[in-house]
């Protein structure tokens, strides 16, 4: 278990990586570092991060893809979800699903195409999975640009954890209000959806990648449900609660970009538009 002054100063350290865009070697390579002393440095940054005056908006989930757990961990593969704070620094919202994203600063960026959640209402601590749905307000489809200080995209999950859950940016796109039947019936829905995410840069455009929302966890309602219950174990941090927005989940693998690339997103078997974000 660290030490409170270990998890200041690991915590002061991703700090400055992320100010000056500067990649470091994982915090775990030379500690025996717990997921719990993770969520202890990253509640040490979110406590200095809201001091320098920014405002926590909600929270991101990341690991709910369980098609692509493999791919990531050196020492194991990362089988579990985390989470980490969103800010008000850190969330935009596009235009009519277009937008223009600059890239200044952000080490090693990738791309995942999400679902995100708004919600309208404070769950109960032991909310079922429906009295989940039933909290959410509305949904849209995002793209979280995720960051990694790490060389290589090379880390355990704990590091992973502490270095912002890999948050970097997330962009919303048209927010869509959930009526009392869609609720009802939108965790069966979204687990049986699909999304494309394709590139073009030039004269040429390509599919990047496609994913299925049964991935998410078997749907990001689920992947919600199963943060819900991990914030009860952790009285740290506060539970969820109403106007919070939340964003659920690669449903592929997180694909590098640069700027020049225009990423275009588009979905089948779900009511909601893509996405076409330029990177400058």
């Amino acid at each position: 278990m660290l030490l409170s002054a270990q998890a200041a100063r690991h915590a002061h350290r991703l700090l400055a990586a992320r100010a000056d865009s500067a990649m470091i070697a994982p915090l775990s390579d030379n500690d025996d570092l717990k997921l719990a002393d993770a969520y202890d440095i990253a509640k040490n940054i979110m406590d200095i991060r809201i001091a320098q005056g920014e405002t926590v908006v909600g929270r991101k989930i990341g690991f709910t893809n369980r098609a692509i757990w493999d791919r990531y961990g050196v020492k194991e593969p990362i089988h579990q979800p985390i989470w980490a704070p969103m800010y008000d620094t850190t969330v935009r919202y596009a235009t009519d699903n277009h937008g223009r994203q600059s890239l200044t600063g952000a080490v090693q960026p990738r791309i995942e195409p999400e679902i995100v959640f708004k919600l309208g209402a404070t769950p109960r601590a032991d909310a079922s999975l429906r009295d989940i749905a039933e909290s959410i307000e509305w949904m849209a489809h995002g793209f979280e640009i995720v960051v990694s200080p790490f060389p290589d995209w090379k880390f355990e999950a704990a590091d992973a954890i502490a270095a912002f859950g890999l948050h970097g940016t997330l962009i919303v796109g048209e927010r869509k209000m959930l009526s009392p039947g869609v609720r009802r019936n939108l965790a069966t829905v979204l687990s049986m959806a699909s999304v494309s995410l394709s590139c073009a840069e030039g004269d040429s455009i390509a599919l990047r990648g496609a994913g299925f929302g049964g991935d998410v966890l078997d749907s990001p309602v689920h992947a919600l449900w199963h943060l819900h219950k991990v914030l009860q174990t952790q009285p740290q941090f506060p539970p969820l609660a109403a106007g919070e927005i939340i964003s659920t989940g690669t449903w592929t693998d997180a694909y590098p970009i640069a700027p020049g690339q225009t990423w275009i997103s588009a979905f089948s078997g779900v009511a909601l538009p893509g996405l076409t974000v330029a990177f400058v």
